[in-house]
């Protein structure tokens, strides 16, 4: 029998509308796919080179666990020169992915009667995470008016004695939005009171627009980096998604229990991508800026064009590659189509415009759907201009 862990578990919506849309394409149809969040940029040639390099030097055999040194020291070197955050090696446990990462804090951190406070919008892994160790999520919502950021007072209102940790993800997936400074110091503050842990996901760092600025949590004093667990990695920085290096930085006695658990669990990240991720890490960095700049280009072009949908309305996001669009007025306009969620809509898109996208309430956010925009200029063009045609067809 399947154990009662794992019936907790569902499927994610992000990965399962991609897979229908592949399966369409195998069938021949022309579906264009904005639902799965990976660059579409080939990874840069330096980092190929490397991991030939180390193919080719024998560099294929088990490494320590946590991580090689080299790697460890390059994301030590890159933690202090860009977000002013100080460790040491046994601060830092490299993964396989920032999934990963999440997943061996998740099973250091949390256990029966444990309460982790998650804002909605929220990434779809973070709640099963928390399942899965037999903790209980508690969700919070946020709001579009205030940027989607967990408002200090909301934040207060859900803390109790239970309360082990809180999960902040800027720039957000699914919302684009990040956090501002004093919403962040406000957060920490809380944190500090509460005896709280903080997970910062920052995988999407390096994608900010508009001369906006990233801030790590950890970054505001000593006592706050050591009740902090910093996840970052590669997949989106350096379109690097199947090399799957992702890392933590934390309180030591926190990564020591992490390294203990992914000793039992994958042992240590691949050998030749822990090579590509130091090249990513110590390289040339001009890569990231030129992905940076074109992700910028098609956000400013695809949010212009969602705010002309009639019904529809798009605030400008600030980070990452993903457009949150309010779908409530459409929704309220195709209930006698019995097109009454932002599932609805979604699977409706999928199979009359051949558009895939993802439904808001994956991330626990109904009335929104999120569109990726990880995919060429022509790609968004004919995509909304399908929207654009299904919808007409039927309002």
């Amino acid at each position: 029998m399947i154990s009662e862990r794992a019936k907790k578990v569902k499927p994610s919506p992000t990965l399962a509308v991609d897979s229908k849309a592949k399966e369409m394409k195998k069938k021949g149809l022309d579906v264009v796919n904005f639902g799965v969040g990976e660059p579409d940029f080939d990874t840069p040639e330096h980092i190929k080179e490397a991991a030939i390099k180390a193919i080719k030097d024998g560099f294929t055999k088990y490494t320590p666990v946590g991580g090689i040194d080299e790697l460890k020291e390059a994301i030590i070197e890159k933690l202090e020169k860009e977000n002013g955050l100080k460790y040491k090696k046994e601060n830092i446990l490299v993964s396989c992915g920032a999934k990963h990462s999440l997943y061996n804090i998740a099973q250091a951190l949390f256990g029966p009667g444990d309460e982790v406070i998650i804002p909605a919008p929220y990434w779809v892994s973070y709640p099963d995470q928390v399942l899965l160790n037999d903790a209980t999520p508690v969700i919070v919502d946020t709001y579009e008016k205030d940027d989607f950021m967990l408002l200090p007072e909301a934040l207060k209102e859900k803390i109790t004695p239970n309360t082990k940790a809180i999960i902040i993800n800027s720039p957000s997936n699914p919302t684009g939005f990040i956090y501002d400074e004093k919403t962040l110091q406000a957060i920490a503050e809380i944190a500090l009171k509460n005896n709280l842990y903080i997970i910062s996901d920052e995988i999407y760092e390096k994608l900010i627009y508009d001369n906006n600025k990233h801030i790590s949590i950890a970054s505001f004093s000593e006592e706050i980096r050591e009740r902090t667990i910093v996840v970052n990695g590669l997949s989106k920085s350096h379109a690097m998604t199947g090399w799957r290096i992702g890392y933590a930085a934390g309180p030591v006695e926190v990564i020591k229990a992490m390294t203990n658990i992914q000793s039992q669990s994958t042992s240590n990240p691949t050998s030749i991508a822990q090579k590509a991720a130091v090249a990513a890490l110590k390289g040339p960095q001009d890569c990231v800026e030129i992905m940076r700049k074109e992700f910028e280009k098609r956000r400013n072009y695809l949010v212009d064009e969602l705010n002309k949908i009639s019904g529809m309305s798009c605030k400008m996001p600030k980070g990452a590659f993903y457009a949150f669009p309010n779908v409530n007025k459409i929704l309220s306009k195709l209930s006698s189509y019995k097109i009454n969620s932002s599932m609805d809509l979604s699977i409706y898109l999928l199979e009359k415009a051949q558009v895939a996208l993802v439904p808001g309430s994956a991330f626990g956010a109904e009335g929104y759907i999120r569109i990726s925009y990880a995919t060429s200029i022509d790609n968004l063009k004919k995509g909304i201009e399908r929207i654009k045609k299904a919808l007409e067809e039927i309002s």
